[in-house]
């Protein structure tokens, strides 16, 4: 496969570049000839690619940024987000929209499904709605994947804050009431890869197609996100750190976060074949290769 991937420093770009499978070729694309605020660079940067299939990864992930920035966050992660499926259908390649929980207001007492009510409660959620609606309007060969709670070993995450404040905190304030699922970038980008597998290979099934969640199997809090990282940090001959939990309220940010962003991921499963790992373990591997890295 030749995968056109928008972005180039992005958690989950990085994440594909290093798991591609033999033989795939992954294409970031970036600025300056990939700009997704210049809309009119998008299409020949993809058709220069001769891609099998588009992934838009690329966004405007500063949350709180996004309240003070609503109209970039929109143009980049709505109006671009369109307009790489448009390019993509005009190429005749099937594109994959990475997407996010906070499309959901996250008031449900359960795991979200795909046909649940969207309602987002913050100018980022309102813009990546807008990329999925753009999406969907611009071309039906299209997948739409819906993860949450990103981390990884490569650039700005909760993993990595927790373990640079570590560095120079004994105790470390963690909300304790909002729950989900955390999930590796390279995790999704093995389930990507699989999901762009079986577009190409069925083109004409419409069941692969639309919206899926993907994310870690298992749920937590960040407390307990927060609590794992230093317990392993400690196994590993770091100091102690401890967790003092908090609530969303003693917290406060610009944007308003959902209180629940657990996804229900059986479709994903039944349709696709994926499930992703549980999130402890992933953790683990991805605090070891970072902690290794500190310390050689």
């Amino acid at each position: 496969m030749r995968i056109a991937v928008t972005g180039q420093a992005g958690q989950v770009v990085l994440a594909m570049l290093e798991r591609a499978p033999a033989g795939d070729v992954v294409i970031p694309l970036g600025r300056p000839g990939f700009d997704l605020e210049r809309i009119e660079t998008i299409a020949p940067a993809l058709a220069a690619c001769r891609p099998d299939i588009v992934v838009n990864a690329a966004a405007f992930t500063a949350v709180d940024l996004a309240e003070s920035e609503a109209e970039t966050a929109m143009l980049i992660n709505g109006q671009a987000a369109g307009e790489v499926a448009r390019a993509s259908a005009a190429l005749g390649v099937p594109v994959i929209q990475i997407s996010t929980d906070y499309v959901f207001d996250g008031a449900l007492d359960r795991p979200y499904r795909e046909d649940d009510t969207v309602g987002p409660i913050s100018a980022y959620g309102l813009s990546k709605l807008a990329g999925e609606a753009a999406v969907a309007a611009a071309t039906p060969d299209h997948a739409i994947l819906r993860t949450a709670w990103v981390y990884s070993p490569f650039g700005k995450n909760f993993v990595r804050t927790m373990l640079r404040l570590a560095e120079t905190r004994s105790e470390i304030g963690v909300v304790a009431d909002q729950r989900g699922c955390p999930t590796n970038a390279l995790d999704i980008a093995d389930a990507v890869f699989t999901v762009a597998r079986n577009l190409l290979a069925r083109p004409q099934d419409k069941h692969l197609r639309g919206v899926f969640h993907m994310s870690a199997q298992g749920e937590a809090v960040w407390a307990d996100v927060a609590e794992a990282i230093f317990a392993q940090r400690a196994a590993m001959g770091a100091g102690p750190v401890t967790v003092k939990r908090i609530a969303t309220s003693d917290y406060p940010t610009p944007a308003t976060r959902p209180a629940n962003s657990r996804l229900d991921c059986t479709k994903l499963a039944t349709i696709h074949g994926v499930t992703l790992p549980e999130w402890r373990g992933s953790l683990s591997s991805c605090l070891t290769r970072l902690m290794t890295e500190q310390t050689g």
